[in-house]
């Protein structure tokens, strides 16, 4: 679930994780919280609220929706994210998930958009380039960075309003 703060200053900021290292799947990347549906999920943005509450410690009560963007698959593990946009209060004491959250990332908007580029990796013994964004000492790519990239354009220039969907 992609989240936006909005600080005291009105600067955007972008909240992410970094997963911890000795995670099977996707250890120690860049990423929104988020997850699989439990089925006592109601919906596709029930899961979301539920997982980011549970991996940051994020009350669902304190997330104002703004927009649902295109699913967005993963390469390598074959899953389907459906992100979800939400705007939260600034302020938030983290409470990360000790089972799966390393630490909690908030990036201005703004140093997210500069911090574009295309870099190569190596991953499982293949060699590749792709788009990113390093922000900071981080290094942002794959499915996140392919959510960031549609983010950007659905609010550009550091505005929380989507623009009106056209038919």
């Amino acid at each position: 679930m992609p989240l936006f703060v909005e600080a005291s200053t009105h600067d955007v900021h972008l909240v992410l994780t970094r997963r911890r290292a000795d995670l099977r799947r996707h250890a120690g990347e860049i990423s929104f919280p988020g997850g699989r549906q439990d089925p006592n999920d109601r919906d596709l943005e029930d899961t979301a609220l539920r997982e980011a509450e549970e991996e940051i410690g994020l009350a669902r009560s304190l997330v104002r929706l703004l927009d649902q963007l295109k699913p967005v698959s993963t390469f390598a593990t074959g899953y389907l994210i459906h992100p979800f946009v939400g705007l939260i209060p600034p302020g938030q004491v983290w409470q990360l998930s000790p089972r799966e959250v390393d630490a909690v990332l908030e990036f201005p908007l703004r140093a997210v958009r500069d911090g574009k580029t295309r870099t190569r990796l190596e991953r499982r013994g293949i060699t590749f380039e792709t788009d990113a964004y390093v922000v900071e000492e981080s290094l942002v790519w794959g499915a996140t960075a392919r959510i960031i990239e549609e983010l950007l354009q659905r609010f550009p220039h550091d505005q929380l309003n989507p623009p009106p969907a056209t038919a």
